[in-house]
Protein backbone atom coordinates (compact mmCIF):
# COMPACT_ATOMS: atom_id res chain seq x y z
CA UNK A 1 0.00 0.00 0.00
CA UNK A 2 1.37 3.40 -1.05
CA UNK A 3 0.82 6.07 1.57
CA UNK A 4 0.79 9.71 0.41
CA UNK A 5 -0.77 12.92 1.74
CA UNK A 6 -3.00 13.41 -1.33
CA UNK A 7 -4.54 11.17 -3.97
CA UNK A 8 -5.95 12.82 -7.09
CA UNK A 9 -8.68 10.86 -8.88
CA UNK A 10 -8.69 11.90 -12.53
CA UNK A 11 -5.97 12.83 -15.00
CA UNK A 12 -7.72 15.49 -17.02
CA UNK A 13 -6.72 19.14 -16.92
CA UNK A 14 -7.99 19.62 -13.37
CA UNK A 15 -6.07 16.64 -12.02
CA UNK A 16 -2.84 17.55 -13.82
CA UNK A 17 -3.02 21.17 -12.69
CA UNK A 18 -3.66 20.07 -9.10
CA UNK A 19 -0.58 17.83 -9.36
CA UNK A 20 1.40 20.76 -10.78
CA UNK A 21 0.40 22.95 -7.82
CA UNK A 22 1.12 20.21 -5.28
CA UNK A 23 4.62 19.71 -6.68
CA UNK A 24 5.23 23.45 -6.39
CA UNK A 25 4.23 23.21 -2.71
CA UNK A 26 6.39 20.13 -2.13
CA UNK A 27 3.39 17.97 -1.25
CA UNK A 28 3.58 14.32 -2.26
CA UNK A 29 0.66 12.80 -4.18
CA UNK A 30 -0.48 10.01 -6.48
CA UNK A 31 -2.66 10.76 -9.51
CA UNK A 32 -4.90 7.91 -10.69
CA UNK A 33 -6.46 8.03 -14.17
CA UNK A 34 -8.91 5.43 -15.52
CA UNK A 35 -8.02 5.95 -19.18
CA UNK A 36 -4.73 4.85 -20.70
CA UNK A 37 -4.12 8.46 -21.70
CA UNK A 38 -4.19 11.77 -19.85
CA UNK A 39 -6.34 14.75 -20.74
CA UNK A 40 -9.88 13.58 -20.01
CA UNK A 41 -12.26 15.53 -22.22
CA UNK A 42 -9.31 17.23 -23.90
CA UNK A 43 -8.20 15.09 -26.82
CA UNK A 44 -7.20 15.65 -30.43
CA UNK A 45 -7.24 13.80 -33.71
CA UNK A 46 -3.66 13.89 -34.93
CA UNK A 47 -3.06 15.64 -38.21
CA UNK A 48 -2.28 12.83 -40.66
CA UNK A 49 -3.10 12.31 -44.33
CA UNK A 50 -5.50 9.54 -45.18
CA UNK A 51 -6.94 8.77 -41.75
CA UNK A 52 -10.65 8.09 -42.04
CA UNK A 53 -11.28 6.29 -38.80
CA UNK A 54 -12.97 7.97 -35.84
CA UNK A 55 -9.56 8.09 -34.21
CA UNK A 56 -8.15 10.35 -31.55
CA UNK A 57 -4.93 10.90 -29.69
CA UNK A 58 -4.16 7.88 -27.57
CA UNK A 59 -1.29 8.96 -25.38
CA UNK A 60 0.24 11.89 -23.57
CA UNK A 61 3.37 12.16 -25.64
CA UNK A 62 4.07 15.53 -27.21
CA UNK A 63 1.51 16.23 -29.93
CA UNK A 64 2.03 17.57 -33.41
CA UNK A 65 -0.70 19.69 -34.92
CA UNK A 66 -4.09 18.15 -34.31
CA UNK A 67 -7.80 18.79 -34.38
CA UNK A 68 -9.69 19.15 -31.12
CA UNK A 69 -12.36 16.54 -30.49
CA UNK A 70 -13.17 18.09 -27.13
CA UNK A 71 -12.93 21.75 -26.11
CA UNK A 72 -11.23 24.09 -28.58
CA UNK A 73 -11.32 27.64 -27.28
CA UNK A 74 -10.43 29.90 -24.41
CA UNK A 75 -11.01 33.60 -23.85
CA UNK A 76 -8.01 35.39 -22.29
CA UNK A 77 -9.96 38.53 -21.38
CA UNK A 78 -12.58 36.52 -19.49
CA UNK A 79 -10.25 33.83 -18.18
CA UNK A 80 -7.02 35.50 -17.00
CA UNK A 81 -5.95 32.65 -14.71
CA UNK A 82 -5.99 30.15 -17.57
CA UNK A 83 -4.40 32.64 -19.95
CA UNK A 84 -1.61 33.32 -17.46
CA UNK A 85 -0.89 29.59 -17.12
CA UNK A 86 -0.73 29.22 -20.91
CA UNK A 87 1.74 32.11 -21.04
CA UNK A 88 3.82 30.63 -18.22
CA UNK A 89 4.02 27.32 -20.08
CA UNK A 90 5.11 29.15 -23.23
CA UNK A 91 2.30 27.82 -25.41
CA UNK A 92 1.66 29.74 -28.66
CA UNK A 93 -1.93 30.73 -29.38
CA UNK A 94 -3.88 32.04 -32.35
CA UNK A 95 -7.31 33.56 -32.85
CA UNK A 96 -10.27 31.53 -34.09
CA UNK A 97 -10.79 32.34 -37.78
CA UNK A 98 -14.01 34.33 -38.20
CA UNK A 99 -13.40 36.46 -41.30
CA UNK A 100 -16.09 36.40 -43.99
CA UNK A 101 -19.72 35.38 -44.32
CA UNK A 102 -21.49 32.49 -42.62
CA UNK A 103 -24.09 30.05 -43.96
CA UNK A 104 -27.52 29.41 -42.45
CA UNK A 105 -29.96 26.54 -43.05
CA UNK A 106 -33.45 27.40 -41.84
CA UNK A 107 -35.48 24.52 -43.20
CA UNK A 108 -35.36 21.42 -45.38
CA UNK A 109 -37.45 23.10 -48.08
CA UNK A 110 -35.22 26.19 -48.26
CA UNK A 111 -31.80 26.62 -49.81
CA UNK A 112 -29.03 27.68 -47.42
CA UNK A 113 -28.58 31.43 -47.24
CA UNK A 114 -25.37 33.38 -47.03
CA UNK A 115 -25.31 36.14 -44.45
CA UNK A 116 -22.84 38.41 -42.72
CA UNK A 117 -20.73 36.58 -40.18
CA UNK A 118 -19.98 37.79 -36.71
CA UNK A 119 -16.90 37.89 -34.58
CA UNK A 120 -16.63 36.80 -30.97
CA UNK A 121 -15.98 39.59 -28.54
CA UNK A 122 -13.61 39.11 -26.85
CA UNK A 123 -12.03 36.84 -29.49
CA UNK A 124 -11.94 33.06 -29.06
CA UNK A 125 -8.37 31.75 -28.96
CA UNK A 126 -6.93 28.35 -29.82
CA UNK A 127 -3.62 26.67 -29.02
CA UNK A 128 -1.09 25.60 -31.63
CA UNK A 129 -1.26 21.81 -31.74
CA UNK A 130 -4.71 21.76 -30.16
CA UNK A 131 -5.68 21.83 -26.50
CA UNK A 132 -3.61 18.74 -25.76
CA UNK A 133 -0.60 21.09 -25.93
CA UNK A 134 -1.72 22.26 -22.50
CA UNK A 135 -1.94 18.68 -21.22
CA UNK A 136 1.48 17.81 -22.67
CA UNK A 137 3.11 20.90 -21.15
CA UNK A 138 1.77 20.17 -17.65
CA UNK A 139 2.68 16.48 -17.85
CA UNK A 140 6.22 17.38 -18.89
CA UNK A 141 6.60 19.29 -15.60
CA UNK A 142 5.37 16.46 -13.38
CA UNK A 143 7.05 13.43 -11.84
CA UNK A 144 5.79 10.60 -14.06
CA UNK A 145 6.33 8.11 -11.22
CA UNK A 146 3.47 9.75 -9.34
CA UNK A 147 1.00 9.20 -12.17
CA UNK A 148 -0.87 5.92 -12.70
CA UNK A 149 -2.99 5.46 -15.84
CA UNK A 150 -5.30 2.57 -16.69
CA UNK A 151 -6.54 2.30 -13.10
CA UNK A 152 -10.20 2.76 -12.21
CA UNK A 153 -10.90 3.93 -8.66
CA UNK A 154 -13.64 1.69 -7.29
CA UNK A 155 -13.89 2.45 -3.58
CA UNK A 156 -12.93 5.12 -1.05
CA UNK A 157 -13.04 3.99 2.58
CA UNK A 158 -12.60 6.43 5.47
CA UNK A 159 -10.62 4.78 8.27
CA UNK A 160 -9.83 7.12 11.14
CA UNK A 161 -7.82 10.05 9.78
CA UNK A 162 -6.97 8.26 6.55
CA UNK A 163 -8.71 7.21 3.34
CA UNK A 164 -8.13 3.83 1.71
CA UNK A 165 -8.34 4.05 -2.08
CA UNK A 166 -8.95 0.83 -4.00
CA UNK A 167 -8.33 0.99 -7.75
CA UNK A 168 -8.65 -1.72 -10.37
CA UNK A 169 -6.41 -2.25 -13.37
CA UNK A 170 -8.31 -1.74 -16.63
CA UNK A 171 -9.25 -4.54 -19.00
CA UNK A 172 -6.48 -3.70 -21.48
CA UNK A 173 -3.72 -4.47 -18.99
CA UNK A 174 -1.96 -7.80 -18.43
CA UNK A 175 -3.04 -7.83 -14.79
CA UNK A 176 -6.60 -6.71 -15.58
CA UNK A 177 -8.84 -6.72 -12.53
CA UNK A 178 -5.94 -6.50 -10.08
CA UNK A 179 -6.79 -4.27 -7.11
CA UNK A 180 -4.18 -1.70 -6.13
CA UNK A 181 -4.56 0.06 -2.79
CA UNK A 182 -3.38 3.51 -1.71
CA UNK A 183 -3.74 5.45 1.51
CA UNK A 184 -4.08 9.21 1.78
CA UNK A 185 -5.11 11.94 4.17
CA UNK A 186 -7.06 13.78 1.47
CA UNK A 187 -8.64 12.91 -1.88
CA UNK A 188 -9.19 15.37 -4.71
CA UNK A 189 -11.98 14.27 -7.07
CA UNK A 190 -10.77 15.67 -10.39
CA UNK A 191 -13.63 14.22 -12.43
CA UNK A 192 -17.28 15.16 -13.01
CA UNK A 193 -19.46 15.03 -9.86
CA UNK A 194 -21.99 12.67 -11.44
CA UNK A 195 -19.25 10.23 -12.44
CA UNK A 196 -17.67 10.34 -8.98
CA UNK A 197 -20.84 9.62 -7.04
CA UNK A 198 -22.09 7.01 -9.55
CA UNK A 199 -18.92 4.98 -10.12
CA UNK A 200 -17.12 5.16 -6.77
CA UNK A 201 -18.34 3.42 -3.62
CA UNK A 202 -17.91 5.65 -0.56
CA UNK A 203 -17.65 3.89 2.80
CA UNK A 204 -19.31 5.26 4.84
CA UNK A 205 -21.77 6.77 2.39
CA UNK A 206 -21.59 10.46 1.54
CA UNK A 207 -24.16 12.73 3.17
CA UNK A 208 -27.39 12.10 1.23
CA UNK A 209 -28.01 15.72 0.26
CA UNK A 210 -24.48 16.02 -1.14
CA UNK A 211 -24.74 12.75 -3.07
CA UNK A 212 -28.02 13.90 -4.64
CA UNK A 213 -26.52 17.28 -5.55
CA UNK A 214 -23.53 15.64 -7.25
CA UNK A 215 -25.76 13.12 -9.04
CA UNK A 216 -27.95 15.91 -10.43
CA UNK A 217 -25.02 17.96 -11.76
CA UNK A 218 -24.85 17.57 -15.52
CA UNK A 219 -21.48 16.77 -17.06
CA UNK A 220 -20.34 19.23 -19.71
CA UNK A 221 -19.73 17.59 -23.14
CA UNK A 222 -21.38 14.34 -22.02
CA UNK A 223 -24.42 14.48 -24.37
CA UNK A 224 -22.43 15.93 -27.27
CA UNK A 225 -20.76 14.52 -30.36
CA UNK A 226 -18.30 16.35 -32.58
CA UNK A 227 -17.43 15.80 -36.24
CA UNK A 228 -14.26 17.10 -37.93
CA UNK A 229 -13.54 17.12 -41.68
CA UNK A 230 -9.98 17.83 -42.85
CA UNK A 231 -8.95 19.20 -46.28
CA UNK A 232 -5.68 20.17 -47.96
CA UNK A 233 -6.55 23.82 -47.43
CA UNK A 234 -9.42 25.98 -46.12
CA UNK A 235 -10.97 26.38 -49.60
CA UNK A 236 -14.11 28.13 -48.29
CA UNK A 237 -12.03 31.18 -47.43
CA UNK A 238 -11.33 31.68 -51.15
CA UNK A 239 -15.08 32.21 -51.54
CA UNK A 240 -15.26 34.75 -48.71
CA UNK A 241 -16.73 32.30 -46.21
CA UNK A 242 -15.64 31.99 -42.60
CA UNK A 243 -16.45 28.28 -42.37
CA UNK A 244 -19.11 29.05 -39.76
CA UNK A 245 -22.68 27.85 -40.20
CA UNK A 246 -25.91 27.33 -38.29
CA UNK A 247 -28.50 24.76 -39.26
CA UNK A 248 -32.04 23.84 -38.26
CA UNK A 249 -31.76 20.73 -40.45
CA UNK A 250 -28.58 19.06 -39.27
CA UNK A 251 -27.16 16.67 -38.52
CA UNK A 252 -24.71 19.39 -37.42
CA UNK A 253 -26.37 22.43 -35.86
CA UNK A 254 -23.30 24.58 -35.26
CA UNK A 255 -20.21 24.55 -37.51
CA UNK A 256 -16.89 26.41 -37.23
CA UNK A 257 -13.55 26.66 -38.99
CA UNK A 258 -11.08 24.27 -37.34
CA UNK A 259 -8.12 24.82 -39.66
CA UNK A 260 -4.57 24.70 -38.41
CA UNK A 261 -2.79 28.01 -37.96
CA UNK A 262 -0.74 27.05 -41.02
CA UNK A 263 -1.43 24.19 -43.39
CA UNK A 264 -4.47 21.95 -43.53
CA UNK A 265 -8.00 23.30 -43.54
CA UNK A 266 -10.74 21.82 -41.41
CA UNK A 267 -14.24 22.45 -40.15
CA UNK A 268 -15.94 20.94 -37.14
CA UNK A 269 -19.55 20.71 -36.09
CA UNK A 270 -21.63 19.79 -33.06
CA UNK A 271 -24.40 17.27 -33.67
CA UNK A 272 -27.97 18.32 -33.02
CA UNK A 273 -29.09 14.68 -33.24
CA UNK A 274 -29.90 13.28 -29.76
CA UNK A 275 -27.49 10.73 -28.31
CA UNK A 276 -29.92 7.79 -28.45
CA UNK A 277 -30.58 8.47 -32.16
CA UNK A 278 -26.85 8.73 -32.94
CA UNK A 279 -26.28 5.38 -31.29
CA UNK A 280 -28.83 3.73 -33.58
CA UNK A 281 -26.91 4.78 -36.72
CA UNK A 282 -23.48 3.61 -37.85
CA UNK A 283 -20.50 5.97 -37.78
CA UNK A 284 -20.18 5.68 -41.57
CA UNK A 285 -23.80 6.77 -42.07
CA UNK A 286 -23.37 9.71 -39.69
CA UNK A 287 -20.25 10.82 -41.54
CA UNK A 288 -22.03 10.57 -44.90
CA UNK A 289 -24.81 12.85 -43.65
CA UNK A 290 -22.21 15.31 -42.33
CA UNK A 291 -20.40 15.39 -45.68
CA UNK A 292 -23.68 15.99 -47.52
CA UNK A 293 -24.44 18.89 -45.23
CA UNK A 294 -21.00 20.44 -45.77
CA UNK A 295 -21.54 20.20 -49.54
CA UNK A 296 -24.82 22.12 -49.16
CA UNK A 297 -23.06 24.80 -47.13
CA UNK A 298 -19.53 25.03 -48.52
CA UNK A 299 -19.72 23.57 -52.01
CA UNK A 300 -18.74 20.41 -53.87
CA UNK A 301 -15.14 20.49 -52.62
CA UNK A 302 -16.43 19.56 -49.17
CA UNK A 303 -17.49 16.12 -50.39
CA UNK A 304 -14.04 14.54 -50.23
CA UNK A 305 -12.23 15.32 -46.98
CA UNK A 306 -8.82 13.69 -46.76
CA UNK A 307 -9.59 12.75 -43.16
CA UNK A 308 -12.65 12.86 -40.95
CA UNK A 309 -13.19 12.16 -37.28
CA UNK A 310 -16.18 11.63 -35.07
CA UNK A 311 -16.09 11.63 -31.29
CA UNK A 312 -19.33 10.80 -29.48
CA UNK A 313 -18.84 11.74 -25.85
CA UNK A 314 -22.16 10.15 -24.87
CA UNK A 315 -20.59 6.75 -25.62
CA UNK A 316 -17.48 7.45 -23.56
CA UNK A 317 -17.95 5.60 -20.26
CA UNK A 318 -15.31 7.74 -18.54
CA UNK A 319 -17.27 10.90 -19.39
CA UNK A 320 -20.96 10.12 -19.67
CA UNK A 321 -23.54 8.33 -17.56
CA UNK A 322 -26.97 7.17 -18.82
CA UNK A 323 -28.54 10.26 -17.23
CA UNK A 324 -26.42 12.46 -19.51
CA UNK A 325 -27.94 11.04 -22.71
CA UNK A 326 -31.17 12.97 -22.15
CA UNK A 327 -29.46 16.14 -20.94
CA UNK A 328 -29.40 19.46 -22.73
CA UNK A 329 -25.64 19.77 -22.53
CA UNK A 330 -25.81 23.18 -20.89
CA UNK A 331 -23.23 24.26 -18.34
CA UNK A 332 -24.45 23.32 -14.87
CA UNK A 333 -24.40 25.38 -11.69
CA UNK A 334 -21.45 24.36 -9.54
CA UNK A 335 -22.42 21.99 -6.70
CA UNK A 336 -20.99 21.97 -3.18
CA UNK A 337 -17.37 20.83 -3.35
CA UNK A 338 -16.89 19.42 0.17
CA UNK A 339 -18.91 17.41 2.65
CA UNK A 340 -19.84 19.77 5.50
CA UNK A 341 -20.79 17.06 7.97
CA UNK A 342 -19.93 13.47 8.84
CA UNK A 343 -16.75 11.43 8.52
CA UNK A 344 -15.88 12.80 5.06
CA UNK A 345 -15.64 16.37 6.29
CA UNK A 346 -12.20 17.93 5.66
CA UNK A 347 -10.90 14.89 3.76
CA UNK A 348 -12.60 15.02 0.36
CA UNK A 349 -12.79 17.85 -2.19
CA UNK A 350 -14.37 18.04 -5.61
CA UNK A 351 -11.86 19.68 -7.95
CA UNK A 352 -13.14 18.87 -11.45
CA UNK A 353 -14.29 21.63 -13.78
CA UNK A 354 -17.97 21.30 -12.84
CA UNK A 355 -17.09 22.40 -9.31
CA UNK A 356 -15.88 25.81 -10.50
CA UNK A 357 -18.35 28.54 -9.60
CA UNK A 358 -16.88 30.93 -12.17
CA UNK A 359 -16.52 28.61 -15.20
CA UNK A 360 -18.33 25.29 -14.55
CA UNK A 361 -17.49 22.79 -17.28
CA UNK A 362 -15.04 25.04 -19.11
CA UNK A 363 -11.28 24.54 -19.41
CA UNK A 364 -10.86 27.63 -17.25
CA UNK A 365 -13.11 25.95 -14.69
CA UNK A 366 -10.70 23.03 -14.38
CA UNK A 367 -7.91 25.47 -13.51
CA UNK A 368 -10.11 27.45 -11.11
CA UNK A 369 -11.49 24.41 -9.27
CA UNK A 370 -8.10 22.71 -8.96
CA UNK A 371 -6.48 25.88 -7.68
CA UNK A 372 -9.12 26.42 -4.99
CA UNK A 373 -9.03 22.75 -3.97
CA UNK A 374 -5.25 22.76 -3.48
CA UNK A 375 -5.39 26.10 -1.63
CA UNK A 376 -7.90 24.60 0.81
CA UNK A 377 -5.69 21.66 1.80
Amino acid sequence: MQNVPVVIVGGGLSGLYAAFLLEQKGIDYILIEARDRLGGRITVAKSSVGQNASSQSGDHEKSNDGFDLGPSWFWPEYQPQLSSLIETLGLPRFAQFEEGDMMVERGASELPIRTQGYKSSPPSMRLMGGMTALIDALYARLDAKRIATGQIVRCLTKIGQHIKIDSERGSEHINAGQIITYQAQHVLLALPPRLAVSNIVFEPALPQDLAIEWQETATWMAPHAKYVAVYDSPFWRDNGLSGAARSAIGPLTEIHDASLAKGEGAVFGFFGVPAHVRQSVSVDVLKAHCRAQLVRLLGAQADKPKAEYLKDWAQDSFTAMPADATGTGQHAVAPTAKPKTGMWQDSLTGSGSEWSEAFPGYIAGAIDAASKAVQSL
